[in-house]
């Protein structure tokens, strides 16, 4: 029987050669994509700690069974901690935000333990990712390896990605999100960029790597209750205020009313501020919108609120206000960490959205359930969900997209995608308005719909 210990130790004398392959080089990249740097991370299987180090975390941790391999990440990354453990026994009561496990899976001999022993390291709110081969490219690794364009390895498991998520699954875990990248590892300038670049998001059943991002599985938060802040941006609606503050529930601890008036023509401050003082007995906030568009409304509005969760509530009260119990019960419960309405499902009440209106809807929605990497029916309905402590990790990260979002919707999408949040569609029922008209143009709403698609692509799927 061979012996893997001795085989990694041996390996060791060589692995900083194989860290200059492009392929590690590409790893490491998709690595520190998906994990956002100042995260505790605990690298399993570590080897060298070059993972570790491309994640840059504030506190980090790697295991690996090989001495020399954690001799080897010792002296490479002096500032992390390393163990030399087999990690299908390895154990901890340090919980960690990140649990990374790179090229492990292919080569353990209990692919189940490991998982089930990662999930000891992990809290509620904690991601592991796993890349691992796709079963494609055997015969092609195979013979890199004879060609000395692969670093050589022992007999390895080959796991499908239904394998692994059903491994996942036994152990504890809910898949969040998959993806496949690295269409061409071998060093090649031009050829790389192209096939990595811009062809690996068209082709993702063809990529030799497998990225699969998980979360512990909730098992439910019986008897929690969350107090929960509402945030009304409202433009020319002053018809609809009064209605919105009699229809929203009280929810969980307690619920906030927060109206934000954005420069509007008719007298919607001055009815706001009407029925904030005639409901003492409610919770309202108020607010005169300093910046632009609806999504400066809600931030602004996120920076004052109070609520341990928050939900955004259109004020033409397109989508019902009693409709928010859905949304406060999946959140609470920890089905889903973000929220989004979704109006395409139920029938709607004529007039409710015009046909081209549906149409764009159905186009933005297939793009955008492709560069977010989750289901999403529709992405403009103004209804989203998420904790407030999700919130403020979206906006510390925001520097990677920008102040891009007039609307609200995708900076919130976006950054919730970026932050590997279960993102989950939750159905509303969408009525007519009975008072104003939209604020949506259509043509040129629809032109920064285009733009932004364009400009999600870049940062999320046509990585550099």
């Amino acid at each position: 029987m061979i012996d893997r210990k001795k085989f990694y130790d041996e390996r060791a004398t060589v692995r900083p050669q194989d860290l200059q392959r492009s392929y590690h080089r590409l790893i490491n990249n998709y690595f520190s994509f998906l994990v956002p740097a100042g995260s505790r991370v605990l690298d399993l299987g570590c080897g060298p700690g070059d993972v570790l180090a491309a994640v840059q975390p504030t506190r980090g941790v790697g295991v690996d069974f090989s001495p020399a391999m954690v001799e080897l990440a010792k002296k490479a990354n002096p500032q992390f901690e390393f163990h030399v453990s087999d990690i299908t026994h390895f154990s901890s009561t340090e919980k960690f935000d990140y649990i990374v496990m790179s090229d492990v899976v292919n080569d353990l001999a209990d692919v189940q333990a490991a998982l089930e022993q990662a999930r000891g390291c992990a809290q509620e709110n904690t991601r592991l990712v796993i890349n691992c081969f796709n079963m494609l490219w055997r015969p092609i690794l195979a013979v890199a390896e004879k060609l000395n364009l692969k670093a050589p390895t022992l007999q390895q498991n080959w796991l499908s990605l239904d394998d692994l998520k059903n491994l996942l699954h036994l152990a504890g875990w809910e898949v969040v999100k998959t993806e496949t990248r690295i269409l061409w590892p071998v060093q090649t300038p031009l050829l790389q960029t192209i096939f990595n670049r811009w062809l690996a998001p068209f082709f993702k059943h063809f990529c030799l790597t497998i990225f699969v991002v998980a979360r512990p599985r909730p098992t439910g938060r019986a008897g929690r209750d969350f107090s929960v802040s509402v945030v009304i941006p409202a433009r020319n609606e002053s018809g609809n205020i009064e209605t919105a503050v009699q229809q929203t529930p009280e929810l969980g601890l307690g619920t906030e009313i927060i109206f934000v008036e954005g420069h509007s023509k008719d007298n919607t401050w001055e009815e706001i501020q009407r029925v904030a003082a005639k409901y003492p007995h409610r919770n309202i906030k108020i607010l005169k919108q300093t910046t632009k568009g609806k999504g400066g409304a809600v931030r602004e509005a996120f920076a004052v609120a109070t609520g341990d969760i928050l939900m955004i509530l259109d004020a033409d009260l397109t989508v019902p206000p009693e409709e928010l119990k859905k949304f406060y019960e999946a959140i609470r419960s920890g089905t889903t960490e973000f929220a989004n309405g979704v109006r395409l499902v139920y029938p709607m009440e004529n007039q409710a959205m015009r046909f081209l209106n549906m149409i764009g809807n159905k186009f933005f929605s297939l793009a955008f359930s492709w560069l977010l990497g989750s289901q999403i029916k529709d992405t403009l309905c103004g209804t989203k969900v998420l904790f407030r402590s999700d919130y403020e990790l979206i906006a510390r990260n925001r520097s990677y997209f920008g102040d891009f979002d007039p609307f609200g919707d995708f900076d919130l999408l976006f950054g919730a995608a970026k932050l590997n949040l279960r993102i989950v569609d939750l159905p509303v029922r969408y009525r007519a308005r009975t008072y104003g008209e939209t604020n949506i143009s259509r043509w040129k709403h629809g032109w920064l719909l285009l733009r932004m698609v364009v400009f999600a692509a870049k940062r999320l799927k046509f990585l550099r």
